[in-house]
């Protein structure tokens, strides 16, 4: 069912983040995708490889939003604990699920490996899952619908994550998509502070709805700021989402060049 707004959790999941060994690039890369899909991420959490932990945050998550996203922990070694932290934390029975076990089993064949306990691991779901192909890799996904709400894990490796999800997680989820069309514009602006801008901005954020605007510093040329104005714009319309961006931005603009701002690099 279409809903007028989703929101989205996304947990991270692995004490490689949380120690600073690896950068969360993933959360990044999937918040972008899913706000211009026009779903709304209103949490980005980075959970340790404890049990209790990820089960607590599922939880919070399926009590205060529409999707949650997993991301690492889906592999065969012992830490891999997100898949059965999804099947407590919704009081499911973990079985064996012969889809996800043909492509695991599958993918070592071609390497002339056997089924081991530990590739086994990987082909286990919470009842009512269903696997996501992993083109990429070997550990499958996770689809769960579970009381109007949507559990998606993915494996922790960026390739592998990005390919199920536009392989096999966006056709899964369009059917509670929202109908709208999100639009991105922005210019730099040269020899302003984000001082003086910014109560410009805040004009610009009561005066429409639907519309986030906001400035990026990107440094000091020659003494003089360099700001990146970005504005982000979400309507049923496509057309009428570039026409409310573009309106935002003019007024931006008029009011930076009586500030004695040089305007360059404009996208929309």
């Amino acid at each position: 069912m279409i809903k007028n707004e989703v929101k989205a959790w996304i947990l991270s999941i692995g004490n490689e983040i949380l120690i600073g060994r690896i950068t969360n690039t993933n959360a990044t890369w999937l918040s972008k995708r899913l706000t211009f899909l026009g779903v709304k991420v209103t949490r980005i959490i980075t959970v340790p490889d404890e049990i209790d932990d990820i089960i607590e945050e599922l939880r919070r998550g399926l009590n205060n939003a529409d999707l949650i996203i997993t991301t690492g922990g889906l592999g065969p070694t012992y830490d891999d604990k997100t898949i059965d932290a999804v099947a407590k934390a919704v009081n499911k029975k973990l079985v064996l699920n012969p889809i996800a076990y043909n492509m695991i089993k599958a993918k070592f064949e071609k390497s002339n490996l056997p089924m081991t306990k530990e590739r086994e691991k990987m082909a286990y779901l919470p009842e009512g899952g269903i696997p996501l192909n992993n083109s990429a890799g070997t550990a499958p996904g996770l689809f769960l619908e579970i009381n109007n709400k949507i559990v998606i894990s993915l494996p922790g490796v960026p390739k592998e994550m990005e390919a199920i999800f536009e392989e096999e997680v966006i056709n899964k989820i369009n059917k509670i998509l929202p109908p709208i069309s999100v639009i991105e514009c922005g210019f730099k602006l040269e020899g302003v502070p984000e001082s003086s801008i910014a109560p410009i901005l805040e004009q610009v954020d009561k005066k429409f709805s639907n519309l986030y605007i906001k400035s990026h510093p990107k440094g000091i040329e020659v003494s003089k700021p360099i700001l990146e104005i970005k504005v982000l714009v979400s309507d049923k319309n496509k057309e009428e989402a570039r026409k409310k961006a573009e309106g935002a931005l003019q007024i931006v603009k008029e009011e930076a060049k009586k500030l004695n701002g040089k305007i360059s690099e404009e996208y929309c």
